[in-house]
C-alpha cells in the first residue's frame, strides 16, 4: 500500500456513512421548499472550521482591495478576528486531530496564523515597507505551508494539491497588479469552501 490512498479520489461528494470521529458537533443542512428538497449536505466540524475561515477571509482583502479604509483600522480588526478563528479552529478540530493522532496540525496552523498577524501588524504598525508590499504573498505562502503540512500528516492528496494551488497563486501575483488582495482572498476563500463542501481523501 502507497502513502496515499488510491482507493479513493482526491475530492468526492460526501458520503452518508461517516467516521465516529466526524460525527463530534455535526451540522445538517436541509434546504425544503415544500415538499421539494432543495439541498442537504452536512458540515463537520473541520468544515465548520473552513466555513468559518472562509467567511473571514473574504472581508478582509475584499475591504483592502476596495474600501479607502486605513490600514490601522484594518490591523486592528482583522487582528481580533483573525484570533477569534484561530480559537475557534482549535475549539472545532481538536477531537478530529486527536483521534488521528497529529495533534501537533492544529498547533502548527495557530503558530502561522498568528505568526501572519504579527507580521502583518509590524508592516502596517511599525513601517516595515518590505512586509507591506508582500502581504498577499506571505498569507498565500503560510496558507501553503499549513496545507502542506496537514496534507502530509493525514496523507491527503487534495490538501497538498491546495498548498501548491497557493503556490501556484503566488507566481501569478505578479501580473495581478492592483487586483492582488482579490485574488488572495478569492482563491484562499475558494479553497476553503471548496473543501467544505466535499470529502477529501485523509487517513
Amino acid at each position: 500500500m502507497g502513502f496515499f490512498n488510491d482507493n479513493v479520489p482526491p475530492l468526492r461528494r460526501k458520503r452518508e456513512n461517516l467516521d465516529i470521529q466526524d460525527l463530534e458537533g455535526l451540522w445538517r443542512v436541509n434546504w425544503r421548499i415544500g415538499k421539494l428538497q432543495v439541498y442537504s449536505t452536512y458540515y463537520t466540524r473541520v468544515d465548520q472550521a473552513f466555513i468559518l475561515w472562509g467567511i473571514l477571509l473574504l472581508p478582509m482583502f475584499i475591504t483592502a482591495q476596495f474600501f479607502p479604509v486605513s490600514w490601522t483600522l484594518q490591523a486592528m480588526v482583522w487582528s481580533i478576528l483573525s484570533c477569534f478563528g484561530v480559537l475557534a479552529m482549535m475549539n472545532w478540530t481538536r477531537y478530529w486531530v486527536v483521534k488521528r493522532n497529529v495533534n501537533w496540525i492544529l498547533y502548527c496552523w495557530a503558530f502561522l496564523m498568528l505568526f501572519g498577524v504579527i507580521l502583518t501588524n509590524l508592516g502596517i504598525f511599525a513601517g516595515w515597507g518590505g512586509i507591506l508590499f508582500h502581504i498577499c504573498p506571505l498569507w498565500l505562502g503560510l496558507s501553503a505551508l499549513g496545507y502542506f503540512c496537514t496534507g502530509f500528516a493525514v496523507r491527503s492528496r487534495m490538501l497538498i494539491l491546495t498548498g501548491a494551488l497557493h503556490v501556484v497563486g503566488i507566481t501569478i501575483l505578479p501580473w495581478m497588479l492592483g487586483w492582488q488582495f482579490l485574488l488572495t482572498g478569492g482563491l484562499m476563500a475558494a479553497c476553503l469552501l471548496l473543501l467544505a463542501e466535499f470529502e477529501w481523501d485523509h487517513v
